[in-house]
């Protein structure tokens, strides 16, 4: 049986592979830091195959870079051993929900995610740290807590003094102001990006302090022709009185497309602005009107000449045609107020199909102008626009919700509110699709996410992810009894949820609705050293014999061990997960017998002969399970018996 690497995937070394199959003859070997052999790119030779025009080296050329940007790309395309051990006991619902929340550094879950979400995600939300100078700037090798990280991460120099810690502030004293910031959010948006659907979108608050970083490393991620738009949020109407010189009112929200294919569905049109756009009628009912011809960019001619052409209008049938009847048909060509040639909006196609949609009237210059008749429907939406200035986005009640959650007290400065969420989460066109939020805070996303779902009967599904930070000693947080900021959004999730249900008990279906959860925490492999580096790790190394035989890391649970296995077999963390007895063993059947798992020892021919008469996809043991050489000798033969097409794995 092939052996699970239980280890993300090397993205450098997979973008390696993918450029030797496209440039076989530029891949070749070389001798790495290590003395190992290993496969390069002969860049010498990819010069040679993909332009006569190469830039390199300090030639001049537009470019967005600072200092550390080249380890900032490696760490993002770094693999990780770690794993996400499930915590029952922190859990609402674990059986059940399909949502997730996840404890550790986002950079490392990110990379994990990926393994089994990789284009799976329909929309991210993040709510990153703003630099103020104030913030909590990540460390991208913290995973522990403070004492036990100083201790193992290199904090200290080798004569004992303080190197980079991530819990202190970042300062604008600090020479590595913006750099530090770079670095920190440049991996996590670029693993991110693989997550997205191809028609996925990403939302990004931010503030002043680094939206033109933010926009160029985005443009750099996502590329500069995936930008939608830059929102500006209202969030405080009175305005930020300790500001210097002018009193800030508003936050933004950066908008980018994984591709093309991404369809926003606006917002709902309010009954004001009904009143003032549908304000004609007829014996139809109301509409409002659109000149056909194009307006604002984009106007001319030259800009789409097969959007300029002559549509006829006959005064005696009021019969619209791209066609001429008769001779006394009137021409109609789009114009511009300068007299030049302009565009219609639609083709000609459309305006055959779609002619009983139009209609002509002359103006007081007796020029012929022809107009789309816009009819309100039930979901009349308008493009949402660059200005949010709504009620439900002040910040302010974002602080009132969760004080009033909390029985008044305040936990989180400035969460971000459930109503701006909802607007965000409104703009996706469908009901049933995962969200990720990786900077998760005070989780007003998943409290959105069950808020819209209770209101429209929708199935979206969260994913929360956020550092432990912990909590001021001197903070009411800490004083009620919350160590970290995971506590606090876990216990958040859970108030929300049961106040959603009791406010919508009434509701036909509320019974179905999704307010659970299942915690899962960042920790080092499952696996022992061992595992991973068996020519290189000596016997005396290990804690005991034992250690090296089975290559489990002590302390660990056969739950542990499947939750590391789910995304080498392809499965999300949310997946059903049932446990059978199967002759005295504990079997792990996930997604309805798609894989089987039995991490219990002394396995034996009986077993193995009741999991291959299942037909599992997968089944997965571990390395020194089997009972005897005979069950071992005799195992392929059982699975080729009943199940030959089983993918068997061990660990």
């Amino acid at each position: 049986m092939e052996k699970l690497k239980m280890q993300t995937a090397d993205m450098a070394e997979r973008n390696v592979e993918l450029l030797g199959q496209m440039f076989p003859n530029c891949l070749t070997e070389t001798i790495n830091a290590d003395g190992k052999l290993v496969r390069a790119i002969d860049f010498d030779k990819l010069r040679q195959e993909l332009a006569c025009e190469v830039v390199e080296g300090a030639e001049e050329r537009y470019q967005f870079t600072w200092p550390d940007k080249r380890a900032a790309i490696r760490l993002a395309n770094a693999p990780t051993n770690k794993t996400l051990r499930p915590c029952r006991e922190e859990s609402v619902d674990f059986d059940n929900t399909e949502n997730l929340y996840i404890e550790g550094d986002n950079l490392e879950v990110l990379k994990l995610l990926r393994e089994n979400y990789l284009g799976k995600v329909k929309m991210i939300y993040i709510d990153p740290p703003y630099n103020t100078g104030n913030d909590f700037v990540y460390n991208d090798d913290f995973a522990q807590g403070k004492a036990e990280f100083e201790a193992q991460s290199g904090l200290f120099d080798e004569e004992g003094r303080r190197m980079a810690d991530p819990m202190v502030q970042n300062t604008e004293s600090n020479g590595r102001f913006h750099t530090d910031w770079l670095n920190m959010i440049y991996p996590r948006l670029k693993v991110a990006k693989d997550l997205l659907s191809d028609d996925g979108v990403i939302f990004i608050s931010i503030d002043d302090n680094e939206v033109r970083n933010l926009k160029n490393i985005c443009d750099e991620v996502f590329g500069e022709h995936n930008f939608v738009g830059l929102v500006s949020i209202k969030g405080n109407p009175r305005g930020r009185q300790s500001s210097t010189y002018l009193a800030q009112v508003h936050d933004f929200l950066l908008v980018y497309r994984k591709s093309s294919l991404l369809q926003l569905r606006g917002f709902d049109i309010s009954d004001e602005d009904i009143k003032k756009r549908f304000n004609k009628s007829d014996e139809n009912g109301a509409y409002e009107e659109w000149e056909l011809r194009k307006r604002g960019a984009g106007s001319r001619r030259i800009d789409v000449p097969s959007l300029y052409y002559p549509i006829y209008y006959s005064t005696q049938t009021h019969i619209i045609s791209t066609v001429k009847f008769n001779e006394a048909d009137v021409e109609i060509t789009p114009k511009l107020s300068d007299g030049t040639d302009g565009r219609w909006r639609w083709s000609k196609e459309k305006v055959e199909a779609d002619k009983s949609k139009l209609y002509v009237r002359k103006n007081t210059k007796g020029v012929y102008n022809i107009f789309e008749r816009k009819e309100l429907s039930e979901k009349s939406t308008q493009l949402a626009p660059t200005i949010w200035d709504y009620a439900e986005v002040n910040t302010e009640l974002g602080t009132k919700l969760v004080r009033a959650l909390f029985d008044g007290r305040a936990f989180f400065d400035f969460p971000k509110p459930v109503g701006l969420l909802s607007r965000i989460l409104k703009l996706i066109p469908c009901k049933d699709f995962t969200i990720l939020d990786f900077f998760s805070g005070s989780a007003t996303t998943a409290h959105a996410v069950m808020q819209l779902n209770a209101e429209d009967g929708g199935n979206r599904k969260f994913i929360m992810v956020q550092l432990p930070e912990l909590t001021d000693e001197k903070s009411e947080a800490y004083k009620a009894g919350y160590k970290n900021i995971c506590e606090i959004g876990k216990e958040r999730i859970r108030r929300a949820g049961k106040k959603i249900k009791e406010e919508n008990a009434s509701k036909e279906g509320i019974e179905r609705l999704d307010v659970g959860f299942r915690v899962l925490k960042l920790d080092e492999s499952n696996m022992a050293d061992v595992y991973y580096t068996p020519a290189e790790t000596p016997i005396q190394t290990t804690l005991a014999f034992d250690a090296l035989v089975d290559n489990i890391r002590e302390g660990r649970t056969a739950e542990d061990l499947l939750f590391q296995v789910l995304p080498e077999c392809n499965l999300p963390l949310s997946s059903k997960i049932e446990t059978r007895e199967i002759h005295g063993k504990k079997v792990f059947v996930v997604e309805d017998g798609y894989l089987m798992a039995c991490f219990d020892k002394d396995i034996n021919e009986a077993v193995i002969t009741a999991i291959a008469k299942e037909k599992p996809y997968y089944f997965v043991m571990c390395d020194r399970s089997i009972a005897t050489d005979n069950v071992a000798d005799n195992f392929d033969q059982i699975f080729n018996a009943y199940s030959k097409e089983t993918v068997r794995r061990i660990l």
